[in-house]
């Protein structure tokens, strides 16, 4: 009898996790830096959390961030280490680990470059807090939940200077982990206020001096024709859903983003973008 052996190609069992690292990563710690993580390889991971900020903006700007409390933990590999302390001095809770312990902390598929962060969330703001002054633009999310969108949506809102956001006490997405990772540093820039009920956070804000304008597909007026250059929310409903009706009726105007290609919606990050752009525009 003659044993065939056929040839396959060589793949990874699945779940595997393959860590491309530079030369320097590889190498150990450098002199003057902790070995991480501390306790020996004994040491059970901590539980993930969704007090963990990943990726390098969105970490490097919550260290500096002074109304941030001290950091529970900071991971980093000896390059990102290295950077961190060049830009922020001497950090105490600085641990150098490698990539694949950095991951372990994480959930699964978290594009970390190289640096995490475990901290307690920052403080949010009251809605009187938001200076109700000529050309000012809010930003209100009703039930937008998808962590990527709020986080890109954050970004855009510090991109084009909005003084603040306002989220849904219990249905948003807590500004840590992958929302971070999108929002790449603006958690960290944008004041962010959550309320119980948007509905009544509308009514306290228009005694504030705040006009609401509620986007809407259907409505008549082009966003452009609605800005007046006052103090103004813009709401924005989740994809599909859209602002629900009592939110809706809380606007003091609906108003649409003209899709001339004949489009009929915009993901909710795109179109918090759009609008956001035509609201910074001089009135």
């Amino acid at each position: 009898m003659v044993l065939r052996l056929r040839e396959e190609p060589c793949r990874p069992q699945f779940g595997a996790r393959l860590i491309v690292s530079s030369l320097r990563e590889r190498n150990g710690p450098r002199k003057g830096f902790k070995k991480g993580p501390p306790g020996g390889p004994n040491r059970k991971p901590d539980k993930v959390s969704d007090e963990w900020l990943w990726g390098w903006h969105a970490v490097s700007a919550a260290l500096g961030n002074d109304a941030r409390s001290a950091p529970q933990r900071l991971l980093a590999t000896s390059e990102r280490a290295k950077e961190l302390e060049a830009r922020f001095g001497k950090l105490r809770a600085l641990e150098v680990a490698d990539n694949q312990q950095i991951a372990n902390l994480l959930p699964g598929g978290s594009v970390h470059q190289g640096v995490a962060l475990r901290v307690d969330h920052l403080q949010t703001w009251g809605l009187d807090a938001f200076d109700a002054r000529p050309g000012a633009v809010l930003l209100m999310l009703d039930q937008v939940t998808d962590p990527q969108n709020v986080g890109a949506i954050l970004r855009s809102a510090a991109a084009f200077g909005a003084v603040g956001a306002i989220l849904q006490d219990r249905h948003a997405p807590q500004l840590s982990g992958a929302l971070a990772k999108a929002a790449a540093g603006a958690v960290d820039q944008i004041p962010t206020a959550r309320v119980v009920n948007l509905s009544r956070a509308l009514e306290e804000l228009a005694e504030l001096g705040w006009r609401a304008v509620g986007l809407d597909g259907s409505a008549e007026r082009n966003l452009d024709q609605a800005l007046d250059g006052k103090p103004t929310v813009l709401v924005l409903g989740s994809e599909g859903e859209g602002i629900r009706r009592l939110v809706a009726e809380h606007c003091d105007e609906l108003a649409k983003i003209p899709m001339p290609g004949g489009f009929e919606s915009l993901n909710v990050s795109a179109a918090a973008a759009v609008a956001l752009y035509e609201a910074s525009r001089p009135r």
